[in-house]
């Protein structure tokens, strides 16, 4: 099996065999708006689920009860303040958390006194402390600030190394793509964001961006001499570079991400430490979208802003015109606007890679 995936990744690697990824990026522009459409739907309703650290409340831990008893809590806080809603959840294996909103110090004295008794504990195995809202909106306030320190440096430096700033600017939106989606999975799912959860999605964007400049290397090294040859467009050089990267990026997406789900496994199943859980979660469903991106968002999009560009345009039709005529245009007698036309029919303008022009019969 090892020596099929090497020599699978060789065909792609030499072009014997290839994925025509972008001559398809429509497909993949469909896919991806739906799932930006469906994460922004889920931003909205249920929207996201944030933690005490940015709500603000009182925050009780019992160590060494059963956790099977949640309701038992909710009861306890209720006969305290019978308008809340506590959140009880499991913290390991024999210890339970409940958030609640800001209460008085002669509640938080109720409170755990009342748990106290309904658990059969000491004081000692009761802890409470009262969290400012004010630190978690500092939190997200320096997050956003970092996050766009962090896109204003990336498109600066793929800018200059690339020497191309459309390579910079499909990189942001894929940056972007990874962010909403992985956001609105975690949405979705209805976890708390906590402090551990927006270090998650800030790891992720280094993580998508060092996968896409990967594949953008490999773009810029088969594209630089496009334009003195008449062989193949533009869009499938690219497409080459995007197979001849691709068993790169699957192994280096299987490398990260068996890790991660051990850590969200162990710590949302086993441990049912919050930190874990909720730092894994943001960093798995990341890593997986953003090797997406990186291979069926970035490149062909950078494709798609190259092609606007005259001269590109130019020598793709004239790729393009060269093929049709090889075709079987002079025998047929076709004229030169039906080979243009020809060319145009063809599945998003331009044929798989790896086809050559054939010699016309004498």
């Amino acid at each position: 099996m090892a020596t099929g995936f090497a020599q699978w990744g060789n065909d792609l690697y030499t072009g014997r065999r290839s994925y025509d990824i972008v001559g398809k990026r429509r497909r993949w522009y469909a896919i991806s708006l739906v799932l930006v459409l469906i994460s922004a739907v889920l931003l909205v309703k249920p929207g996201l689920n944030p933690g005490i650290e940015f709500r603000g409340g009182s925050e009780f831990m019992v160590s060494g009860v059963p956790t099977d008893d949640q309701q038992l809590a909710v009861d306890t806080v209720q006969a305290v303040s019978p308008e809340e809603a506590p959140r009880v959840t499991t913290v390991g294996g024999s210890s339970l958390r409940i958030q609640t909103a800001e209460l008085t110090n002669e509640q938080v004295e109720e409170v755990k006194n009342g748990l106290a008794e309904a658990f059969d504990v000491g004081q000692d195995q009761i802890t409470s402390a009262y969290i400012g809202p004010s630190w978690g909106q500092d939190v997200s306030q320096k997050a956003v600030t970092g996050l766009l320190v962090f896109l204003l440096f990336v498109s600066l430096v793929m800018t200059v190394y690339f020497r191309n700033w459309r390579m910079a600017a499909a990189a942001i939106i894929a940056l972007f793509h990874d962010l909403i989606i992985t956001v609105g999975i975690y949405a979705a799912i209805g976890w708390e964001v906590t402090p551990a959860t927006v270090i998650g999605f800030l790891t992720i964007l280094g993580y998508s961006i060092y996968d896409t400049v990967v594949v953008f290397d490999k773009v810029r090294e088969n594209t630089a001499d496009t334009l003195e040859q008449t062989r193949f467009t533009y869009a499938e050089r690219a497409n080459l570079a995007v197979n001849q990267t691709l068993v790169r990026s699957i192994n280096t997406s299987v490398v990260a991400l068996l890790p991660v789900a051990s850590i969200l496994v162990i710590g949302a199943f086993v441990l049912g430490a919050g930190t874990l859980r909720d730092i894994a979660l943001a960093l798995f469903v990341g890593m997986f979208v953003g090797t997406f991106s990186s291979i069926f968002i970035a490149t062909p999009l950078e494709v798609t802003l190259r092609e606007r560009e005259p001269r590109i345009r130019e020598h793709t039709a004239k790729v393009l015109a060269a093929r049709a005529g090889s075709d079987g245009a002079q025998g047929e007698g076709l004229t030169a606007g039906a080979v243009h036309a020809a060319a145009a029919l063809r599945p998003g303008g331009h044929l798989g890679q790896g086809a050559q022009p054939r010699r016309k019969g004498r």
